[in-house]
């Protein structure tokens, strides 16, 4: 196979059952917190697969993995290829897969020790065609990221959006930190699109449109272990409101009124500062106008993760998020929509510093 080597003896027989496929790109330290999750299922171990799509990594990948093959917990499976993105590294992972039935974990989450039973045994008895789940955080994770994953995942914020409350507000889509899919239906429609941000939303809005049955498994979770600073969480989602544009100009059902809502939050802000200095408002009641609800929602926050300590972050990374993604949302709409440029992408340089 052309671009790609494997690594230790790997072993692939009738009881391989599901596939679960992983991207990194110089994840070694993220790779190992995941490959303990899977050893520590409670599932079959005979029953999956792990493939590993290496993106050109340069760091220790290549001996973790090959370490873990070594070990034998289970099947393990190591690709590599030359940078080109994860979509690609994806698409590798699905060309080379055994199982019925193909999971999807990024290389900076962890399984939660269910994860794949929950899965397996919903497939088994509702026999659908794809699944997704919700991402969260552990206990011994950092105060930044347990920040990060409440503003993620809140109902306040996005959580309404991304598969983790039962009154849904937009379509769920599936996304690769934790999402499977019946090979028939992969074969179906194909694999990832070229989108840097974005494919797994695209992937998933294929799969939607092709009439398939998508469930949403709300106990199936996983453990993400997100940015570690705010530039970075930034710079995320800041390109998430690029990529929603990038969507929409795929498929116009991609785009709903919800994904406005930063945006308008992020002019809504702009316009009340200016009208507050005209009307001459003082700066406490200026202050108090913003401070009030984010206190609320960040109160909210301290209590579901049962940690203080992340109060004085919420207020820092709730309106990073909100009006980042309003930044680069507006930014691609004006570029994209307005004024007809070709595709957008938002950060690419140093994305990940």
């Amino acid at each position: 196979m052309d671009g790609i080597y494997l690594l230790g003896k790997i072993e692939l027989n009738n009881q391989v059952k599901i596939s679960i496929i992983t991207p990194c790109y110089n994840r070694a330290n993220e790779l190992l917190h995941l490959l303990e999750s899977l050893a520590d299922q409670t599932i079959d171990k005979n029953l999956f697969e792990l493939i590993i799509c290496d993106d050109g990594s340069t760091d220790t990948t290549t001996k973790l993995i090959n370490n873990w093959q070594k070990k034998n917990f289970f099947k393990i499976k190591y690709l590599k290829q030359e940078n080109k993105g994860p979509g690609a590294a994806r698409n590798l992972g699905l060309k080379n897969s055994d199982g019925d039935l193909i999971a999807f974990i990024d290389s900076d989450c962890e399984a939660d020790i269910n994860w794949l039973d929950i899965i397996y045994k919903s497939y088994k008895r509702n026999n659908f065609d794809a699944c997704g789940g919700p991402d969260g955080s552990k206990e011994n994770f950092t105060i930044l990221q347990k920040a990060i994953d409440y503003s993620m995942t809140s109902f306040f914020t996005t959580g309404g959006m991304r598969g983790h409350s039962k009154r849904m507000i937009a379509t769920f889509y599936p996304r690769t930190h934790n999402m499977a899919v019946k090979k028939s239906l992969y074969q179906k429609i194909g694999g990832f699109g070229s989108l840097r941000h974005g494919q797994d939303i695209e992937f998933s809005n294929r799969m939607i449109r092709s009439g398939a049955y998508v469930k949403f498994l709300k106990d199936a979770i996983v453990y993400h272990r997100r940015r570690t600073s705010l530039k970075q969480f930034f710079k995320q989602v800041f390109n998430w409101g690029v990529a929603r544009i990038n969507l929409y100009m795929l498929d116009h059902k991609m785009l709903e009124l919800v994904h406005f809502l930063p945006s308008f939050a992020l002019i809504g802000s702009v316009i009340t500062v200016f009208i507050s200095m005209y009307l001459n408002f003082s700066l406490f009641q200026l202050v108090m106008f913003f401070i009030l609800p984010l206190s609320f929602v960040s109160f909210l926050g301290c209590y579901q993760k049962k940690d203080f300590r992340i109060f004085p972050l919420l207020f820092l990374v709730i309106p990073i998020q909100i009006f980042g993604y309003g930044l680069g949302f507006i930014k691609a709409y004006i570029l994209r929509v307005l004024l007809k440029k070709s595709e957008f992408t938002g950060f690419v340089k140093n994305y990940y510093k």
